[in-house]
């Protein structure tokens, strides 16, 4: 048991930052301890993703315990570096309060931005100047790739919009569908897997721009149809089992 911790009824980020530094302590949890960054990544996945499970719900009760369950993980991730002497908790708030300023001079400086979008395009500017990137490819490339596929894909697209190489209408980019099914077809036909996978990324990437030429999101929208699927097979089902 540790000594002289202080039980609060109410307890703040400086009590997170304190408790997690305890639970690295040889004194205190050993599963805690034997963990690093590669050990706990997939469990910052999950509790985001459950962030957005309480989100969707509309549940703010189970949104307040996710989001503690996020900032658990930074704090953890945080710690680890602590002890190497890197960064600490105080760094990564330092940083990020330090980007929100440099981003948003229309209110900390003499910046303008009037609108939403005029807020966004600043953004985007002063991230590609504090990020060195001389290229639009290079903006792409900072897209990160651990993203899920469609959302990365969307993600990219964006960045090559008003691009010639991503400058096809809706009538444009329905035919690259078309052009893309056959490829995929055609491959279906032999035996070289590389082919198949790469025809098929093809297919899946122009339906990502065909999502985006008509406004919808693509995660959002295939999350959707595999609750519909779902549905129907629900029905399948206990209509075969009343037979």
């Amino acid at each position: 048991m540790i000594k002289d911790f202080k039980f609060k009824e109410k307890y703040g980020a400086d009590d997170l930052v304190e408790i997690m530094r305890i639970l690295r302590t040889p004194e205190g949890c050993p599963w805690d301890r034997e963990q690093d960054h590669q050990s706990i990544k997939k469990n910052f996945i999950e509790e985001t993703y459950e962030v957005i499970e309480a989100i969707n719900k509309n549940d703010a009760v189970l949104l307040c315990e996710e989001l503690g369950d996020v900032m658990m993980q930074v704090v953890f991730h945080a710690q680890i570096e602590s002890e190497k002497g890197s960064f600490d908790f105080d760094d990564v708030c330092d940083g990020v309060c330090k980007k929100l300023i440099i981003r948003h001079p229309h209110v900390f400086a003499d910046g303008e931005a009037k609108t939403s979008d005029d807020v966004l395009v600043k953004w985007d500017e002063i991230k590609k100047k504090t990020k060195s990137q001389e290229t639009q490819t290079s903006v792409m490339r900072s897209v990160p790739r651990e993203l899920p596929a469609l959302m990365r894909a969307e993600k990219v697209r964006k960045k090559a919009k008003g691009v010639d190489i991503d400058s096809a209408d809706l009538s444009g980019a329905f035919d690259k569908i078309d052009e893309e099914t056959q490829q995929l077809r055609k491959a279906a036909g032999g035996e070289d897997k590389n082919e198949i996978a790469a025809r098929l990324g093809d297919l899946l990437f122009s339906v990502v721009r065909v999502a985006g030429l008509v406004g919808a999101d693509p995660e959002e929208a295939l999350t959707d149809s595999t609750d519909r699927f779902i549905d129907r097979f629900e029905k399948a089902e206990k209509l075969a089992n009343k037979g």
